[in-house]
């Protein structure tokens, strides 16, 4: 094969994917499947987000990459198969967002209309409700509301994605004060609760309701908790390397001496 001389066009991309998969292209991507592919899938949706979170412009321009080689790549698998090809997944979302996009592109989903529609008077609100209609008539009465949320979502972030769904057709607190006494009673619960089981199933509805009061005050759950989660990796590194400073054994402190180290890193962190 010869290498695409404009690597910057998506068909180059196809061409040397399809060419890997080809008898004289490498022989891992041969034997790759649908199957064999969903965890480096999930990885690499999980280093976009990493990207995303460290703000890196560079780090998230490869992960694009990343990812959207392996979206080609199951494609490809498709089309080997005959049962679609990337032509039909293009045009498929392409015809999705025309249709869910009535307020700009018309009733009409041709694009041929676009340049007479004005800009749309519609707020952000009104827009999720006419979507979550617009879904509604696509399902034509097969699965409900909550059919289309993926149940591998990470529990917190399907937690907080069904509440989503719900609140958009106005199964909703009124107020932030109701979720607050609804955690205050779920807390008191989790309190009385008289065997393992019961605290478990209790625990989860307080963050159940912890999704929800996060998704209300426009809080992203999954995120909040990596980055929660990397700033106590990042300061335990640090109380590491201040103890070693120090000639101290981590598991020769005590609770208190450990709390004096981590209170120096906190102290000596760089505001933010």
């Amino acid at each position: 094969m010869t290498i695409p001389s404009d690597l910057g066009r998506f068909e180059s991309l196809i061409s040397i994917i399809s060419h890997l998969r080809s008898p004289q292209g490498c022989p891992w991507d041969r034997k790759q499947t649908h199957r064999s592919l969903r965890e480096h899938l999930l990885e690499e949706t999980y280093e976009v987000l990493e990207a995303l979170d460290e703000g890196s412009k560079e780090k998230l321009c490869v992960e694009l990459g990343d990812l959207l080689m392996q979206i080609v790549m199951h494609a490809q698998l498709a089309d080997e198969a005959g049962d679609f090809s990337i032509g039909d997944v293009v045009a498929g979302i392409n015809r999705k967002l025309i249709s869910r996009h009535p307020h700009v592109f018309g009733s009409n989903p041709s694009l041929k209309d676009q340049a007479d529609q004005g800009p749309s008077t519609l707020t952000a609100e009104e827009v999720l409700v006419r979507w979550e209609e617009l879904k509604k008539q696509e399902r034509h009465g097969q699965g409900g509301l909550l059919s289309s949320v993926p149940r591998v979502l990470p529990a917190l972030a399907y937690s907080q994605s069904v509440q989503e769904r719900v609140a958009r057709v106005g199964f909703d607190w009124p107020e932030d004060r109701g979720v607050l006494e609804k955690l205050a009673e779920e807390v008191a619960e989790f309190k009385e609760a008289a065997t393992p089981e019961n605290r478990a199933a209790e625990f989860g509805d307080i963050l159940f309701t912890l999704a929800n009061y996060a998704r209300r005050q426009g809080i992203d759950l999954e995120t909040a908790l990596r980055e929660a989660n990397a700033k106590f990796c990042r300061r335990f590194s640090h109380l590491e390397e201040l103890a070693d400073k120090q000639g101290l054994e981590l598991a020769r402190l005590t609770l208190d001496e450990m709390n004096r180290l981590w209170n120096e890193v906190k102290q000596n962190e760089p505001a933010p």
